[in-house]
Parts: C-alpha cells; sequence; structure tokens
C-alpha cells in the first residue's frame, strides 16, 4: 500500500510543482500545493455534488426508512464520502508532508475539521436554498468558497500542524 502511494505522490507532485513557477511570488510552494490539492478535491466534491443531486437524487428526497433528507442535503453527504477521503490523502503525501505527526492524529484532526466544515456547508446551504431560494448547485458553490478560506488555516496551523524545531531543521 505505501509503495502504491509513494507511486501516486511522485506522479503528482511533479505534475504539480511544473506550474508553481509563475505563481512564486505570489506564495510559497506549500500554499500552492494546497490551492492545487485542494482546488481539485474541491472540483471534485463539486461535481459529486452535482451528480448527485441532479441525476441520482433527480432532486428528490431521500428516504432512508428512519429520516428523510432534502435532495441538497443528501447530496452534501454524498459529497463527502469521496471528498473526505481524496482530501486527507492529498493533504498528507502532497502537500503537508513535513509534518512529523502520527497519520492517526493528523486523520483525527482531518476529521474534526472536516466535520466542522461540514457542519457549516450545511447550515450554509440550507440558508443559501430554503431562505434565500438559491439554486442548490450554485448555493453549493458560494458555500464552498467560504469554507476553503477557513479550511487553509485550520489544516495548515491544526491538523498538520509543524513544530518551531521542525521548521528550523527544514530550512537547514
Amino acid at each position: 500500500m505505501r509503495k502504491q502511494i509513494h507511486s501516486i505522490r511522485d506522479l503528482l507532485l511533479p505534475l504539480i510543482d511544473f506550474f508553481h513557477p509563475p505563481f512564486r511570488r505570489l506564495m510559497d510552494l506549500t500554499t500552492f500545493r494546497y490551492a492545487a490539492s485542494g482546488g481539485a478535491n474541491t472540483l471534485l466534491g463539486l461535481v459529486v455534488y452535482y451528480v448527485s443531486f441532479r441525476w441520482i437524487l433527480k432532486g428528490e428526497n431521500l428516504d432512508m426508512g428512519f429520516m428523510v433528507f432534502k435532495g441538497h442535503s443528501a447530496a452534501l453527504f454524498m459529497s463527502f464520502c469521496i471528498s473526505f477521503p481524496m482530501g486527507f490523502f492529498l493533504m498528507k503525501y502532497i502537500v503537508f508532508t513535513e509534518s512529523k505527526i502520527k497519520s492517526r492524529v493528523q486523520l483525527f484532526r482531518y476529521f474534526m475539521i472536516f466535520a466542522f466544515n461540514l457542519m457549516l456547508n450545511y447550515i450554509l446551504l440550507k440558508i443559501f436554498v430554503e431562505e434565500f431560494g438559491l439554486y442548490p448547485p450554485l448555493a453549493q458553490t458560494i458555500t464552498t468558497v467560504i469554507i476553503v478560506l477557513f479550511s487553509y488555516f485550520a489544516t495548515r496551523h491544526f491538523t498538520f500542524k509543524v513544530t518551531a524545531q521542525e521548521e528550523e531543521d527544514l530550512s537547514d
């Protein structure tokens, strides 16, 4: 499994890093990797959301027998099932590779931030769709922009935090 992860990483890193030079003045390599990886995962999440809402659920509610979810909420949770593991993989193995925090701690922290973001996403989506009457995929796109800003700082400074000593070792 580790070998597969490293071969995927070895394929993706040069591809992402190739596009960094024009952005070098705007952001460091880690931030660029975050933007590229997070952007790709966000786009994947939006596509899964749209496909789930439009074609799988056909805009209808999802009746689980014990609970009924509105279509836009069910699509959000379907999107979560894909974007959570993909996002963790990208953040751990592509973006924040210098973090020495144990993987299980990183996963737990990433889950906490992701769960908070999911809850915030759910609340904002409900407000935008049910109160303001926005089309759900448009509301999801607006919500995503808001959450990405929070997520970057939380992921960098909490989930994959690098200690001052680790930063010093990296700069040597």
